[in-house]
C-alpha cells in the first residue's frame, strides 16, 4: 500500500492503529525482556501509544489539550526513567501515563456513545478501550508497588516485587474477569485499586460493549 493509502486508513481508523500498537508491544516484549536495552524498547512503544492516544482524544468529544499536558511531562519521564533507572521519575512517569490513558478511554467512550451509528473506527475504538483501560489500571499498580512495598505477591519468587508485565497481566485478567492469574493483591490499598478495576470492566461490558452490540443488530435488522 502507498502513502497515501496508508493516510486514508489512518485518518478514517486511528483507534485501529493505537490498539495494533498496544498489541504489538505485548507480543515483542517477551523477545526483550530481560536485555539491556529491553525497557528502551518497550518505552518506545509506549511513547508511540502515548501519541496515539492524544490522536484518538482528537477525534473525540474531549479537550485535546488535557491530553497533551499529561502526554508531554509523561513522555520526559518515563524516558528518564529509563535511562537513568530512577524510581521517583518512574512512579510520576507511571502516575501521569496512567491519568493519560484513562481519560484517553473516557474519551473513546464519549466518541462511541456520541450517536446511534456504530462504526468501523468504533469498534476498533471498543477494543483500543480496553487496551487504555488495563495499561491505565497495570500502571496505578507498578504506583501502589512502589509506594506499598509487599502489595503483590505471585505463584513464583512470591517475596519480591512484580515484574511489569506481571501487573499488566493482573491487570487484563481483572479487567477481563476471567478469573486466571498467579498474581494476587494483598495489601488493602492494592485490594481496592484490583476492586475499581472489576467495577470499570462490567461496566465497560455492560454499558458500553453491549449499546455497540445492540446497535449493530438493530442495524442489521433493518438493512435486511
Amino acid at each position: 500500500m502507498n502513502t497515501a493509502a496508508w493516510s486514508r486508513i489512518a485518518r478514517r481508523h486511528p483507534s485501529a492503529f493505537l490498539l495494533a500498537v498496544q498489541l504489538l508491544s505485548l507480543m515483542v516484549y517477551p523477545l526483550f525482556d530481560g536485555l539491556p536495552g529491553g525497557r528502551l524498547v518497550f518505552g518506545a512503544f509506549g511513547a508511540t501509544a502515548l501519541v496515539l492516544a492524544v490522536w484518538v482524544v482528537n477525534r473525540s468529544p474531549a479537550v485535546n489539550w488535557v491530553a497533551w499536558s499529561l502526554a508531554i511531562p509523561a513522555l520526559l519521564c518515563a524516558v528518564s526513567a529509563a535511562v537513568f533507572r530512577n524510581q521517583a521519575l518512574l512512579v510520576t512517569a507511571s502516575l501521569l501515563e496512567a491519568l493519560l490513558y484513562f481519560y484517553a478511554a473516557g474519551a473513546l467512550i464519549l466518541y462511541m456513545m456520541n450517536d446511534n451509528r456504530v462504526t468501523a473506527d468504533e469498534l476498533f475504538a471498543a477494543g483500543a478501550t480496553f487496551t487504555l483501560l488495563a495499561w491505565g489500571f497495570a500502571y496505578l499498580f507498578v504506583v501502589c508497588q512502589v509506594w506499598y512495598p509487599g502489595s503483590f505477591s505471585g505463584a513464583v519468587e512470591p517475596e519480591r516485587a512484580r515484574t511489569w508485565l506481571e501487573l499488566l497481566f493482573l491487570s487484563f485478567t481483572n479487567l477481563a474477569a476471567v478469573g486466571l492469574g498467579d498474581v494476587l493483591p494483598l495489601r488493602s490499598e492494592a485490594r481496592v485499586l484490583v476492586m475499581l478495576e472489576q467495577f470499570a470492566g462490567v461496566g465497560y461490558v455492560a454499558v458500553v460493549v453491549s449499546r455497540l452490540i445492540g446497535l449493530t443488530i438493530l442495524r442489521q435488522g433493518r438493512d435486511s
